[in-house]
């Protein structure tokens, strides 16, 4: 038996693939705290865990934080990550010494489950709710300028904001160290290899689970005609516009709808719904898309996973750059379109397509069974109950920089020989163009290097 603390940040998307674990965890005879908020409580209470509830040491927010973190502002998260972890310190040093975890099971941007790890010489399991994010997986991620800005001007701030917690015995380089994947920490991943992005470029530290959800949960596609299941999630789902464009879209379609809206948005306001459509502030999501023949979704890693866990293929619409990273993957694997534009007539169009071509349906299908083929939530209890681990394997990230490192060496070394030239028979003056050439043209060719290295080392994913 394990005595395990478990951290997680105020999010369902990140506390729902924990609690399944836990209550595993529990059922095996470890002793489980979870350090979460009063919002969780009634959900991790009826894993068997003992919840701690953390709410009176949230910092105060002022209206534009509050309005920064609704747009969810990159920045202002990981401001109020490194402020929880400040108002956090004594309460959790006086925890560590009471309970004295054997592991500690942290949710992956949750800096005070991870950082009081590090800090207490704690074994750590990572959970990883999104896809794993390393140098090259990160290359999904696609920001609008206005993500690009927040992050650029809001670095002062964090690192100001770091430095504060460095006396208090926590030591860290920079945010991008705390969120940001590597090969040494023991990791789980709700996904399976073949959803992964770059999945070989991880080592064997890192165990892909497949979504965090009941074995027994099975698709029900019979039925007498086809359901569209529309849900923008929980965070950024206050658009009464795009639902009154779904009703619109789908009023003369053949099919069954049903619109999960949240709890923000005036169903009044929506309008009359004609027979077939139905709208709810909540539903048990899970059951629906086991029915559902489309799913057009936000693309937060959780709903995704959750659709094609029940083999039902997707419209794609994301909101943030991190969902377009998972729409993109949906993408690949040939399970869903994206929804080019969300006017009545664009949604209608993508919603057809989806239903009409069988092959969304049939790619699916096919990550559905590769989703349940991987350990599941036995495996991830087990993996956090043997934490740590150890791996002798060569870090594969590793053996790829050092390929790339011989290419991009020898890149220069052409430059420098083809400046010499330059210099000997154009004109020294000539030089610095064939610097500023080669010195513009070595983010692209360092992107082909290692794309061709990686397939030479550890073939295509």
């Amino acid at each position: 038996m394990k005595r395990i603390a478990c951290f997680c940040i105020p999010a369902h998307g990140h506390t729902n693939p924990m609690t399944q674990v836990v209550r595993e965890l529990v059922k095996r005879g470890n002793e489980v705290r979870f350090y979460s908020f009063e919002e969780f409580g009634e959900k991790i209470r009826a894993t068997g865990a003992v919840f701690i509830p953390l709410d009176s040491y949230l910092p105060a927010l002022t209206a534009q934080e509050e309005n920064a973190l609704k747009r969810v502002s990159l920045t202002e998260m990981t401001l109020q990550d490194i402020r929880i972890t400040e108002c956090l310190n004594d309460f959790l040093a006086a925890e560590f010494a009471d309970f004295q975890p054997d592991v500690v099971y942290s949710d992956s941007v949750c800096f005070w489950g991870k950082l009081n790890a590090w800090k207490f010489g704690v074994p750590l399991v990572v959970s990883t709710s999104t896809f794993a994010f390393n140098q090259l997986s990160s290359q999904y991620m696609k920001h609008s300028p206005a993500e690009m800005a927040d992050m650029i001007f809001g670095l002062p701030r964090i690192s100001a904001a770091l430095k504060k917690l460095r006396p208090l015995g926590y030591h860290v380089k920079g945010a991008l160290s705390l969120i940001q994947s590597d090969n040494q920490t023991d990791s789980i991943v709700y996904t399976s290899k073949e959803f992964q992005p770059y999945a070989a470029s991880y080592s064997d530290h890192y165990l892909f689970v497949g979504p965090s959800l009941p074995a027994d949960a099975m698709p029900m596609k019979e039925k007498n005609r086809p359901l569209v299941y529309i849900s923008l999630g929980t965070v950024i789902n206050d658009r009464p516009d795009f639902y009154k464009n779904c009703i619109e879209a789908l009023r003369e379609v053949n099919a069954d709808v049903i619109i999960s809206c949240g709890n923000t948005v005036d169903m009044a306001s929506l309008g009359t719904l004609p027979e077939h459509v139905q709208v709810f502030p909540r539903v048990d999501q899970l059951d629906v898309l086991a029915r559902a023949d489309v799913f057009l979704s936000h693309c937060g890693m959780n709903s995704v996973s959750e659709s094609l866990y029940m083999a039902t293929p997707l419209v794609l619409y994301p909101q943030t750059g991190e969902q377009a990273a998972v729409a993109r993957r949906v993408r690949e694997i040939g399970a869903g379109i994206d929804l080019k534009e969300d006017s009545a007539d664009g949604i209608r169009a993508a919603v057809k397509q989806v239903l009409a071509k069988k092959a969304f349906a049939q790619a699916a299908e096919t990550c559905s069974k590769g989703f349940r083929a991987c350990p599941g939530i036995p495996g991830a209890a087990a993996f956090i109950e043997q934490a740590p681990h150890k791996s002798d394997a060569p870090d594969p990230l590793a053996v790829l920089n050092k390929e790339n490192g011989k290419a991009i060496l020898l890149y220069w070394l052409i430059g420098i020989v083809i400046g010499v030239l330059v210099g000997v028979f154009v004109g020294t003056k000539f030089i610095w163009i064939v610097g500023m050439v080669f010195g513009i043209l070595q983010t692209p060719f360092g992107k082909m290097v290692g794309e061709r290295n990686y397939k030479r080392l550890f073939g295509s994913d």
